[in-house]
């Protein structure tokens, strides 16, 4: 799995023209110990591929000293370590705060500790929003998980819309959306499942019904391999915006900071227990939970349907910075662009001066439009635009006053 892991860090799905020549392939997968399991996670390089392998503790064999988490660079001899390992061999991998060490019979494989690039910063930031409101849609056993991969065509499908369907016990492709059809943009992103296939027990599938994107979980006796991709090739997480209302969003700075102090590496946390540890009600401990996502604190597992602690190797104050949308929206309340216009109990109207035009938000309890046209191109599939970043962190600050 590990081997699979690196496949998808090592690759690039989407190459804007301007990036042809001097590709620089990103192998830096972050790593987080906990008591009961091991994760590793990377990217593509076009931020397009997220991959995660989870060693349960049935396949750890040792002691755990610490829990932590850190990210390093596969180099070319720790993946031909990998690319050899077999399973006669005598393996063991070892992880500290500032190395991962794999060691193959009498030999041993060193990597340190690398700053975390930045496009991984906002794509992981950026991944955790979508696979919190994915949605379980397939369940096929492992025969028939395998008999999918290898019927998938094997031409490049970039431009190609497809929808994953049920056909029978297994799965199918249609170029027809239909109730349960899972979209998939670039089914040759799905390639590296079909390896690892091969001794799974069972594949499971998931969607997030607004950005489109795709979650794919592998289950093993003892591991878990799960992969989640954008929907389209082009489409990095690193600029989805799906976690820009929670970095923005001051409603659960108490909650936040009180749960975020009970988070103690939990491979998963456990919202029940938690309301027993805090005084706070569920639904405000998962907005909290949301938040400390939306800056790393938190990973979502698709497989448990719950978040596990996880804290980011980089300087957190750089999260927002990393948010050209968000920085604009502040600047745009700085300068007092932002004014309220009617309210009712359904709905509030705000109205954000631009470049010669004043746009006019609309704010319900469930939805927000706005008649600019980045919002008439993108709708709230790619996050919500500036104007409503703005329209509602002024009320989220009128409201605390």
């Amino acid at each position: 799995m590990l081997r699979g892991l690196m496949q998808i860090v090592r690759a690039r799905f989407h190459v804007p023209a301007a990036m042809l020549e001097g590709i620089l392939m990103l192998a830096d997968p972050v790593v987080t110990c906990s008591d009961a399991r091991l994760r590793f996670e990377g990217f593509s390089s076009c931020c397009g591929v997220y991959a995660r392998v989870d060693l349960l503790p049935d396949a750890l064999h040792g002691e755990t000293f610490g829990r932590g988490t850190t990210n390093v660079d596969f180099n070319e001899p720790m993946l031909n370590a990998l690319a050899t390992v077999r399973d006669t061999d005598d393996v063991s991998i070892s992880v500290g705060s500032d190395r991962v060490a794999l060691s193959k019979n009498s030999e041993t494989v060193v990597e340190k500790q690398v700053q975390l690039p930045f496009r991984w910063l906002k794509g992981l930031v950026e991944v955790q929003a979508c696979q919190a409101r994915m949605q379980l849609v397939h369940e096929v056993a492992g025969l028939q998980a395998r008999r999918f991969f290898k019927s998938l065509p094997r031409m490049n499908t970039s431009r190609r819309e497809t929808f994953i369907v049920a056909a029978g016990k297994g799965l199918r492709l249609s170029q027809v959306a239909a109730p349960q059809a899972v979209r998939v943009g670039g089914l040759q992103r799905l390639q590296v499942l079909e390896g690892l296939a091969s001794q799974a027990r069972l594949l499971r599938i998931y969607t997030d019904a607004i950005t489109g994107a795709s979650g794919w979980e592998l289950i093993f006796e003892d591991s878990r391999f799960h992969l989640v991709i954008s929907p389209e090739v082009w489409r990095g997480f690193s600029g989805e915006g799906q976690a820009l209302q929670s970095l923005a969003s001051s409603n659960f700075h108490d909650a936040t900071s009180a749960i975020h102090a009970q988070l103690k590496w939990q491979a998963v946390i456990d919202i029940e227990h938690l309301a027993k540890r805090v005084d706070y009600p569920r639904d405000i401990i998962r907005g909290a939970l949301t938040v400390l996502g939306s800056r790393g604190l938190v990973g979502y597992d698709l497989g448990a349907a719950a978040y596990f602690h996880r804290e980011l190797p980089f300087d957190l104050s750089q999260v927002e910075k990393l948010q050209p949308r968000l920085k604009n929206a502040r600047k745009l309340i700085a300068e007092n662009k932002v004014r309220v216009g009617k309210q009712s109990a359904e709905q509030t109207e705000v109205f954000v001066t631009g470049s010669g035009v004043e746009h006019r938000v609309c704010l319900t309890a469930d939805t927000a439009k706005c008649t600019c046209p980045w919002y008439a191109k993108h709708g709230s599939t790619r996050g919500p635009c500036k104007h409503i970043l703005a329209a509602r962190t002024l009320l989220e600050e009128d409201a605390g006053e």
